[in-house]
């Protein structure tokens, strides 16, 4: 799978290594503001522990 990406990214290796940065902070970005945060919110309820005294 990465060699199919990599042969389908245009321009040179420098371009291309760019390109794959990019990418790879946008898969971040978005995982960290958004599916993080939903999956938080589906498994919070069995966060939601107290301890009596």
């Amino acid at each position: 799978m990465y060699a199919a990406l990599w042969r389908i990214l245009p321009g040179p290796v420098w371009l291309r290594i760019l390109i794959l940065v990019v990418l790879a902070a946008v898969v971040l970005a978005v995982l960290a503001f958004w599916v993080f945060p939903w999956i938080d919110e589906l498994t919070a309820p069995a966060q939601d522990v107290t301890v009596e005294q």
